[in-house]
């Protein structure tokens, strides 16, 4: 199967970081290169830095981006950016911007071997990495309390200690070792009229599984901590999510970059000296048009926030 995936909101993006043709860039989620490709066409001196942590993406991306002698894919999880870069001769306060699109890839939900979707049944796995913790491992060994809070944090879904306890005495009898096996009993956990609402029965747990497997929100909240660092002044991060709690991250790190002054809000003068270090280029998130709704789907929940470095 070829290595399918629709850039979402992919002008905006390259809209959003304000591309220098000699500046440095890195896209953190490389997937099918198709930001990566938009920004490779607009350098002439500058460099790219492609990262992915899945390898049949990082090969894609290398055969993609194999014209562009600007551009460099590296199998690595954005998360370890800094060390990853400094291995390149890049140095803090020298990027001038920096991609990451959350979302999982089109290529790894439809094949169904991945075992990322709800859809189709397929051995449980859910690695983008594709080694390491499993979707099955997590299934058949977490307790009953650890799964609930794996789907209750992860998933925001009510049902998650009626989902966890189903598994847990299906288990019993059973390894659950198919994408299938687990949406039926999900499906038998959640009542009948809740089942009805907000979508498929196992889109939350599905999700919080795959969260948990990959670290997402931990490998989300490490680059949020550490890749502003790598902006040089006026450089741009650029970043899509795709549910509540990634956006959440996002919105309250940008926020706090931006805030400046972090006294107590009863103090009649500043005493901190805090500054503001960057600035929002949009209030709000940016969210697919109609044209691309209709072409894309899985645009949908798409929220696309940029910040500016002071």
């Amino acid at each position: 199967m070829e290595f399918s995936h629709k850039s979402v909101l992919l002008e905006e993006c390259i809209d959003g970081l304000h591309i220098q043709p000699d500046g440095i860039y890195v896209d953190g989620t490389a997937g099918g290169a198709g930001h990566s490709r938009e920004i490779a066409r607009r350098l002439t001196t500058g460099r790219l830095f492609a990262l992915d942590k899945d390898p049949t993406a990082v090969a894609v991306a290398t055969e993609r981006l194999a014209s562009f002698p600007t551009a460099k894919v590296i199998h690595t999880d954005f998360a370890d950016m800094p060390a990853v870069l400094a291995e390149q001769g890049i140095v803090p306060g020298t990027v001038n911007g920096i991609l990451l699109d959350l979302g999982v890839s089109s290529y790894q939900l439809d094949t169904a071997e991945r075992g990322f979707s709800y859809m189709q049944d397929a051995p449980l796995d859910m690695r983008m990495s594709q080694e390491g913790l499993s979707a099955w491992d997590i299934v058949n060994t977490y307790d009953v309390s650890s799964l609930a809070r794996i789907i209750r944090e992860f998933g925001e879904e009510h049902y998650a200690l009626p989902i966890a306890k189903k598994i847990a005495r299906a288990r019993q009898d059973h390894p659950i070792d198919t994408t299938g096996q687990l949406v039926e009993l999900i499906r038998q956990a959640i009542p009948p009229k809740a089942r009805s609402e907000g979508g498929h029965p196992a889109k939350r747990t599905f999700q919080a599984i795959r969260i948990a497997v990959n670290s997402e929100l931990d490998s989300l909240s490490r680059c949020l901590d550490t890749a502003f660092e790598l902006l040089a002044p006026g450089g741009r991060f650029v970043i899509i999510t795709f549910h509540s709690l990634e956006d959440r991250m996002v919105k309250q790190k940008f926020a706090a970059l931006c805030r400046g002054c972090t006294c107590p809000p009863d103090f009649p003068v500043c005493v901190c000296g805090n500054k503001p270090r960057a600035k929002l280029i949009n209030r709000k998130p940016i969210e697919a048009g109609e044209e691309e709704l209709a072409e894309n789907s899985r645009s949908k929940s798409a929220k696309l926030r940029i910040l500016e470095k002071l």
